[in-house]
């Protein structure tokens, strides 16, 4: 008896210390958790304070002063509501504007990119001296876009020019183009100088995705019998899907932003023939001092770049962003 009751009490203190130590435990995961997200407020809140002051601050003040007749100086007073964004799809200028951004586009996604992708497949394989290849297709994407720009206004000089010198080489001396003064011909020429300025940056990120790709899946199509083309159309281009789509999102909203390139090359003329969003927006901000409709125009490039994005990562990028969280709650 005297035994039972000595076997009852000790299970009973070791119930009470297991639950003691339950507790503490419990309190010490608390603890840490607690921790780690102070930890990480403390370290998100520099990037968090210079998000607000150089981001959402200067686009509340943008959306603010659109809504006003404004010169910039002093503060907004003269109230004018929906004026502005009104003028604005009045305005032929603009209207063109968004058309030859969407030309832009569309000849970046249908040219640009897949020549980058044809020069990364080819520098993937093993040639001789692809590094040095590599490195001298990269190398525009360093210089600067004044350089680029000062650069290209000297070989499409009508006069002097290295372009009209090579036409005249091969017996077309007689056409005699003027590149950046022709207003048929600029924004064609414009995108010329973008492909050689921004290919090799998308052609690295092609590259990448290249090499990320698994050899053993290449080599078990090619013991199935694919063909060279085979292999690239139905295992290189799916693998490949992600960076394709990056590059796409990243051409679009440049080409949307583009600005230095044509206001060093041709300031938006002739007769606004080049003129983009950006150089629009700059010549009645800084030139003309009309500060609230150059707001007005920054609040519908925001958002066209906004609504694009969200669009574009929920229904384009779908599949890519949540293989990416899967993949980072598996490493929890």
């Amino acid at each position: 008896m005297a035994l039972s009751t000595l076997k009852d009490g000790q299970s009973e203190d070791a119930v009470a210390e297991s639950s003691a130590g339950s507790a503490a435990s419990g309190r010490a995961t608390r603890r840490r958790r607690r921790w780690n997200r102070l930890t990480i407020i403390l370290f998100l809140l520099p990037a968090l304070v210079l998000f607000t002051l150089l981001v959402l601050v200067p686009i509340l003040i943008a959306l603010y002063a659109s809504f006003f007749r404004w010169g910039g100086f002093g503060l907004p007073s003269d109230f004018v509501g929906l004026d502005n964004f009104t003028r604005l799809f009045q305005d032929e200028v603009f209207l063109g504007d968004l058309w030859r951004g969407l030309v832009l586009i569309l000849l970046s996604i249908g040219i640009q990119l897949p020549f980058a992708l044809s020069i990364a497949v080819l520098l993937n394989q093993r040639l001789r001296g692809r590094a040095f290849y590599r490195l001298l297709f990269f190398a525009p994407y360093v210089l600067s876009e004044v350089i680029t720009g000062v650069l290209f206004t000297m070989i499409f000089s009508p006069d002097e020019g290295l372009a009209n010198h090579l036409l005249e080489m091969v017996g077309l001396g007689h056409l005699n183009p003027t590149w950046f003064a022709d207003e048929s011909l600029v924004l064609f020429t414009l995108f010329l100088v973008m492909t050689w300025k921004y290919f090799g940056f998308h052609m690295i990120l092609y590259l990448a995705g290249l090499q990320s790709i698994p050899k053993e899946v290449l080599e078990a199509a090619s013991i199935d019998g694919a063909g060279s083309w085979q292999r690239f159309r139905h295992v290189t281009l799916p693998l490949l899907g992600p960076t394709i789509r990056i590059s796409i999102f990243l051409s679009v909203i440049g080409a949307i932003q583009l600005f230095d390139l044509v206001w060093v090359i041709t300031q938006g003329g002739p007769v606004h023939a080049s003129e983009t969003m950006s150089i629009t927006l700059f010549q009645f901000g800084f030139k003309r001092y009309q500060v609230g409709y150059a707001s007005a125009i920054s609040v519908v490039m925001f958002v066209i770049s906004f609504v694009f994005a969200i669009f574009y990562q929920r229904y384009v990028m779908r599949r890519d962003t949540e293989g990416a969280v899967t993949a980072m709650r598996g490493l929890r």
